[in-house]
């Protein structure tokens, strides 16, 4: 184990921090990519295969989101697993200001990525650590981490079964509030009015 130990790279090497930053940058880039897709498509991009897939719940809550924070939604999205590569062309549907959702994406990329790579490497550092001083006690902890991760796997599939299940009622609502049906309002009513959405 020991070993192994030594075999992991220093994560302040070169052969670590610059695969790091090319991935930080290629992320800021593919942000810019998804704000433009959905400036330039607009509300069409609900009726497409990505939209399909993500589904009216997920979308109708992201526009929400944007609507409400602006910007500082795009910033937050890099916290929030399974939102952070739907936001984004979200945001350009609704049209925000461009300037600022540079500055977000930016700060998320800066804040977001040496926060979860260091963390992580943090906690891979730490397991060998341990496995070296007591294999018994590695073993235990990461069989703990391998239950809570699929407790937490059970209780998301388990809420997105309660959300289909729920859809129907909500589409039915005669006042509209939660109706799956009205993907892409939010976001006509933003293009309508372009960066008014800080």
């Amino acid at each position: 184990m020991r070993l192994l130990a030594a075999a992991v790279p220093d994560p302040t090497s070169p052969a670590v921090l610059i695969p790091f930053l090319l991935g930080m940058v290629g992320l800021f880039a593919a942000f810019q990519v998804y704000y433009w897709v959905g400036h330039k498509l607009g509300p069409k991009i609900y009726a497409s295969r990505l939209g399909r897939r993500i589904g009216d719940e997920k979308i109708l809550r992201a526009e929400r989101f944007v609507a409400r924070w602006g910007a500082l939604s795009v910033y937050a999205c890099f916290w929030v697993p399974g939102v952070r590569h739907t936001l984004p062309w979200v945001a350009g549907v609704l049209k925000i200001s461009y300037p600022k959702y540079v500055a977000a994406s930016a700060l998320g990329c800066l804040t977001w990525c040496p926060v979860t790579y260091f963390g992580l490497y943090s906690v891979i550092w730490g397991w060998l650590a341990l496995a070296g001083r007591s294999p018994a006690a590695a073993g235990a902890a990461a069989a703990v981490a391998v239950a809570a991760a699929a407790l937490l796997v059970r209780r998301r599939r388990a809420a997105l079964r309660a959300e289909k299940t729920a859809g129907p009622e909500r589409t039915a609502d005669p006042a509209g509030a939660g109706s799956t049906a009205g993907a892409g309002s939010a976001a006509a009513q933003g293009s309508a009015s372009p960066g008014e959405h800080g």
